[in-house]
Order: structure tokens, then sequence, then C-alpha cells
């Protein structure tokens, strides 16, 4: 599995004792696709055909890209 989180943060000092905080923050920033287990079952029971999703992959286990910027006034 293999995901790239990244984050930029900028103070800047606003007045004596007053800073404000700009932050952008990326999770999964290359959009990457972590794909799920295939299915391992090969029949429902003894006797039945294959089944059709046999060995098939149906789902990642990570999400997709996400941003997110946040602004903080300490002080």
């Amino acid at each position: 599995m293999a995901q790239f989180d990244f984050s930029l943060i900028k103070k800047m000092l606003v007045a004596e004792g007053t800073e404000v905080q700009f932050r952008a923050e990326f999770f999964n920033m290359f959009n990457r696709a972590n794909f799920g287990s295939p299915g391992t079952r090969l029949f429902s029971r003894a006797g039945t055909p294959v089944r059709a999703d046999a060995g098939r992959i149906s789902q990642t286990t990570t999400t997709s890209r996400q941003i997110q910027f946040a602004l903080k006034i300490l002080f």
C-alpha cells in the first residue's frame, strides 16, 4: 500500500502577540488507487457453478485524494 500525504504551513505575524497561520494539507496527493483483496470464494456451495465474482477486485482500501485548507488566528 502506498499513499503520499503533504502539508504546507505559512505563519504570518499580524501584530505583537497575534499570528495568523494558513495550512494546506493534501491526503493521497497523487491519487494512487490501493486495491483490496480479490474475491476468494470459487463456489457458493458444493455442486454449483463457479461464482462470477471469483478472483475479482471490487473495492479500494484507501480513499481518493482529499485537500483541506485551514486558517488559524493565534493571540
